[in-house]
Formats: C-alpha cells, sequence, structure tokens
C-alpha cells in the first residue's frame, strides 16, 4: 500500500502527488521544514516544532499556509491512515511557483506550496544504537551564515553524512573558527569532568533545536549543571561524556570522536539518564 501524503489541501497516495517544476523549493531551496517525531501514535513536542515553523516563514518574509490547529489536525490525519504507531512526519513549505524562474520573489499572492509526509519507524525510541554510542568526526563548516533558519538546504549536511559514512563513522560534528557548531542533523554536547553539560549557545551560527531546549529544561529541573558556549574537539575528546539531540534520535551518545574514544569509549551515564528523561517526560506531554 503506498503512503498517504499531503499536498497543497490534499490527502493522496504518493504516486500520484505532485508539485511543479518551477517550484522556488525545487529550483532555489526556497523553502523550511519541520520533523515532528511519533511514539505510541502521538506527535512529540508538536507545539515547539509549529513555533519553529512560524519562526524560519518570518526569518524569510514566506507566508505561512496554515494555522497550528488545522496543521494538528492534519498531522494526526496522517498518523491515523498511514497507521503510524512510531515514526516521523516531514513537513516542508516552499515560496511556491509562479510558473517560471526567476531570482525575484515572487508576487505575494503567490500560494506557498506544502507537502506533508509519513516515515514508519517502528520501535523508534528503543533505537540499539543508543547503547552503543556514535561515532563521529569532525569537518569544516562551510555552511551558509543563518543556520538558524530550519531550511531544505541540506546539501552540505548530507555531504557531511556521506564523509562520516566513508569513515566508517555515524555521523560528523562541523567546527568552525576553531569550535564545534553542530552536527549535520542535530545539536552538540559534552559532559565536563565536573558532570556540567556544555552546549554551544543559541545564535545564527547554529539550529534552535526543539529536542535542545526540551533536554536544558529537563537537565536543570533535575538539578545539572548547563553552560550554554563553543566547545572545542580537543576539549570534546578530552570529556566525560558526549551526545546529541535531535527530533528523530533524540538523545544519542557520542563513544568516539575522530578516531580517540570518549572517556572509556562506552555510552556514558549521563547521556542515558538524559535520553530516559527526555523520553519519559515527552511521551507524557505527545498530543
Amino acid at each position: 500500500m503506498p503512503r498517504t501524503v499531503y499536498v497543497n489541501g490534499e490527502y493522496l497516495p504518493e504516486t500520484e502527488a505532485r508539485v511543479s517544476i518551477f517550484d522556488r523549493g525545487f529550483l532555489f531551496a526556497d523553502g523550511v521544514y519541520e520533523v515532528t517525531s511519533v511514539l505510541d501514535g502521538k506527535l512529540i513536542d508538536f507545539d515547539g516544532h509549529a513555533a519553529r515553523l512560524q519562526r524560519s516563514l518570518g526569518e524569510l518574509q514566506m507566508a505561512n499556509p496554515t494555522t497550528r490547529e488545522a496543521l494538528l489536525e492534519i498531522h494526526r490525519e496522517l498518523v491515523r491512515r498511514n497507521d503510524i504507531t512510531d515514526g516521523l512526519i516531514y513537513l516542508q513549505v516552499t515560496r511556491g511557483s509562479d510558473g517560471d524562474r526567476d531570482f525575484v520573489f515572487p508576487a505575494e499572492d503567490t500560494p506557498p506550496t506544502i507537502v506533508l509526509f509519513t516515515q514508519d519507524k517502528p520501535g523508534l525510541a528503543d533505537n540499539p544504537v543508543a547503547r552503543k554510542g556514535f561515532k563521529i568526526i569532525s569537518i569544516e563548516d562551510q555552511r551558509w551564515a543563518r543556520r538558524d533558519i530550519k531550511t531544505v538546504q541540506l546539501l552540505y549536511p548530507s555531504m557531511g553524512k556521506m564523509m562520516a559514512k566513508a569513515a566508517g563513522c555515524d555521523d560528523a560534528w562541523m567546527v568552525e573558527d576553531g569550535f564545534v557548531t553542530e552536527g549535520t542533523s542535530n545539536n552538540a554536547y559534552i559532559v565536563t569532568q565536573d558532570g556540567t553539560i556544555v552546549t554551544r549557545q543559541l545564535s545564527n551560527d547554529i539550529l534552535h533545536g526543539i529536542t535542545r531546549a526540551a533536554v536544558l529544561r529537563f537537565a536543570r529541573e533535575a538539578q545539572i549543571r548547563v553552560e550554554e558556549r563553543p566547545f572545542t574537539i580537543e576539549e570534546a575528546q578530552a570529556a566525560r561524556e558526549a551526545f546529541i539531540t535531535s527530533a528523530s534520535a533524540f538523545v544519542m551518545p557520542v563513544v568516539e570522536i575522530d578516531g580517540k574514544p570518549v572517556s572509556d569509549g562506552n555510552v556514558g551515564k549521563m547521556a542515558t539518564r538524559i535520553r530516559e528523561i527526555y523520553l519519559e517526560e515527552m511521551r507524557k506531554a505527545a498530543v
């Protein structure tokens, strides 16, 4: 059975979904996206993703084609139609098409394009990789300067993942001016020897992760010290632990960086604890 997807107001079999060849998302990567996890048939941190979507659209002077309430109903309907218990819902909004290619933005009344589709991921929260941890490499951060906007411009992160794969690793951390910015599709953290969680502060340099915000909130509520500042690869290699966060991986331990083990090379207690807290709390608040 083909998936049911949502395209510009219609629920369609994926085999019948169509977008114009002149859509600016295709021609210019002129679009934004969000990914919402589904656990036990419910949406994880939907309000956070809806708010960030609105922010991204605003930063690009792009109209929002729907309301929060309508978007929630679309997500729920896709979960129902595709019988998703655990999985992901991808949402993309582009500036649409005015029927030709032009660098200049189309007229303001040009309808945006909105597309949503699901991915079925049974056992998403029970990923065995969380018990062995990620091995990562470091690469130069060569992305554009507005990484805080969650755009569909993902070519360099995709190249970074391929660099990691070629090195026999799971992911890459990007480095700029000697400091880690973030992973290819995740925020990056270390745990210092005194038990402090360190992650880069919010700015235009990194994505304002929805999972990041929740994890830091839960850490502080658990009386774990948090320090928001840049850190180097060398500091990460000497740390007690390291981990990443994202909407699809939740909290994932990092056990090796550029071929050097973090601590003893095993998954640490802090990352494991934070992952457990995050999943428990997010399941309680899921919609």
